[in-house]
């Protein structure tokens, strides 16, 4: 397609709009600065899948780079079909409307506008929705648009963590006489994705049963048979977290008049917040050392209306309980209206999604969204000095900016997760695109493990994983427990990471050379699931290959030879 001086202006024109500098751009384009400057500027040609990888990038239609009257529709149409071998756009596969519906209802839109925007019957919208329509590529770049998204969010990404989580599954010793290997268990994702979710469930089931019954042996033995024990209620958490893309409007919304009210210096915020909740919902906070014998972080009595906080918590821990306290107090119906939305297999899970969602509200208090939101930008994402600020823990920090989702004022997509020293993960998100095991320990070269060996210490590294993919990633150690002489705290450590794409954002970028491949540290997700076969930290054999012992022959690990 022939690109005139018309269109190159106007490509332009959305660029700069968009606050996004050429060489960016260029760079997301995988094309010369000079070459993008020669199609600003009218004087190159552009074929169909660099025209709408730009329509991509800049969140914009085809139409809007020409008015409508001088559009090729032929070409139109060729450049769709070409770009569609790569990008999966003209055969778009059924699982899109789903996704679709979801991302329409975190916007709070509904079902008749939307397809009012996109100029659609309400029937078609539902029918696309529901999966039994599919969506031609004309459409999808024009509800990406609608939606705010990346064409990447409903269209080249697969659900997250479920093919490796099925890998997971499968590597139980249950399975192990059946022999699946890894392009089965493609397969399964990629035809049927709701059975494999089915699987998960059932997994998840198993799991928390195996779990009751070793915790049952253990009260009745006294001794620990199994010190890798799965949170299985944890995982619902990250799952309903997973689906809302760990962020909640209304939340936000109510969380940003509240600070409005208690608007002081961060240190003396504590302060503020007790007052807060004295004076609006009568209740008293009062600071107390807790008995020996009865060891608490927090008590409310509803009947008395008193929260009682431990001495033994930091001043940051005060804070997020009396700003949670305000949460359940004022915004527990609309938590509860978030929660109806959610399958949940359990009611132990409900009530603890619900006490993840007091404390995102009560964060979001804490680092009110817009305000928030500025300074990761200005510090580049410095979760010290963002600590510092804020006068919150750096768990606090880390846990926050994975909540800047609002697709008018979007942060940086972040994984976060949260391991002991066992390896045991029991926090765990992904916006970032990586994967993070849902069982079992995650691979050992991550750096979140790393993190131990140096307390305290951020620590940055370039990870790469098999795909290819590329993430900053950063760690520290923190400290959970008692805080009085003669009390020892358990060791934590905190990982939190994005995609290489967004290293100059990210301040722990500084020091590391992006593009020195010396440097990266090449990672999997787990073991069984992970394609290395040079990796002389090998646990177990992958799944995905026959594993035959020679006793002559021995690679970097037992699990892998040199055939």
């Amino acid at each position: 397609m022939k690109i005139d001086s018309k269109i190159g202006l106007n490509l332009k024109n959305f660029r700069i709009k968009l606050g996004l500098q050429a060489k960016k751009l260029a760079s997301q384009l995988n094309i010369s600065p000079s070459y993008l400057n020669l199609i600003e500027n009218g004087k190159r040609t552009i074929d169909g899948e660099l025209l709408l990888k730009i329509c991509q990038e800049l969140r914009i239609e085809l139409s809007d780079l020409k008015n409508e009257q001088d559009i090729d529709t032929r070409n139109s149409k060729i450049a769709i079909t070409k770009f569609s071998k790569n990008k999966d756009l003209k055969n778009l596969d059924l699982k899109i409307g789903p996704k679709v519906k979801a991302f329409r209802r975190q916007l709070g839109l509904q079902a008749n506008k939307f397809a009012e925007q996109l100029g659609i019957s309400p029937s078609y919208l539902n029918l696309i929705e529901a999966g039994k329509r599919k969506i031609d590529g004309n459409l999808i770049i024009k509800i990406s648009k609608e939606l705010r998204i990346d064409l990447s969010d409903l269209t080249s990404k697969k659900d997250l963590n479920l093919e490796n989580d099925i890998s997971e599954l499968l590597d139980d010793q249950l399975f192990e006489d059946l022999d699946i290997l890894g392009p089965e268990v493609k397969d399964l994702v990629r035809s049927n994705p709701k059975i494999a979710k089915a699987l998960i469930k059932l997994g998840d089931n198993y799991k928390q049963k195996d779990h009751e019954i070793v915790n049952k042996v253990e009260n009745i033995s006294g001794k620990i048979i199994d010190s890798r024990k799965t949170s299985f209620p944890g995982e619902v958490i990250s799952d309903f977290l997973q689906e809302n893309r760990n962020y909640f409007p209304n939340l936000e919304e109510f969380a940003n008049n509240i600070f409005k009210k208690v608007q002081k210096n961060n240190r003396t915020r504590y302060i503020a917040l007790c007052d807060f909740l004295k004076k609006d919902f009568g209740i008293t906070v009062k600071d107390i050392i807790p008995e020996e014998t009865k060891p608490f972080s927090k008590v409310y009595n509803k009947e008395n209306k008193e929260l009682l906080l431990s001495d033994y918590n930091s001043l940051e821990t005060k804070k997020l309980h009396a700003a949670a306290q305000i949460a359940q107090e004022g915004a527990i119906d609309i938590i509860e209206d978030y929660l109806s939305k959610f399958k949940f297999p359990s009611n132990e899970s409900k009530r603890l999604t619900q006490i993840a969602l007091l404390n995102y509200c009560g964060a979001a208090i804490l680092m009110p969204y817009n305000l928030f939101h500025s300074e990761c930008k200005k510090l580049k994402y410095d979760l010290q000095l963002l600590q510092n600020t804020f006068a919150t823990s750096f768990e606090q920090v880390a846990h926050r900016v994975t909540c800047l989702q609002d697709p008018k004022l979007p942060g940086i997509p972040f994984h976060f997760l949260r391991v002991d020293m066992a390896g045991n993960i029991s926090k765990r998100f992904s916006l970032s695109g990586i994967e993070i095991p849902r069982y079992g320990g995650a691979c050992p070269r991550w750096n979140v493990y790393s993190a131990f060996t140096r307390p305290g210490v951020i620590q940055a590294a370039v990870s790469k994983m098999t795909n290819g993919e590329k993430y900053v990633c950063i760690a520290k150690t923190v400290e959970k427990g008692v805080g009085r002489y003669g009390q020892s705290k358990s060791i934590l450590s905190i990982g939190l990471g994005c995609e290489a794409k967004y290293a100059k954002e990210f301040v722990y970028t500084e020091n590391l050379d992006i593009s020195d491949k010396k440097t990266e540290i090449p990672i999997g997700v787990s073991c069984r699931t992970c394609d290395r076969l040079d990796c002389s930290q090998r646990a177990f054999p992958p799944l995905h290959k026959k594993f035959d012992v020679d006793i002559n022959t021995r690679g970097v690990s037992v699990y892998v030879n040199d055939n």
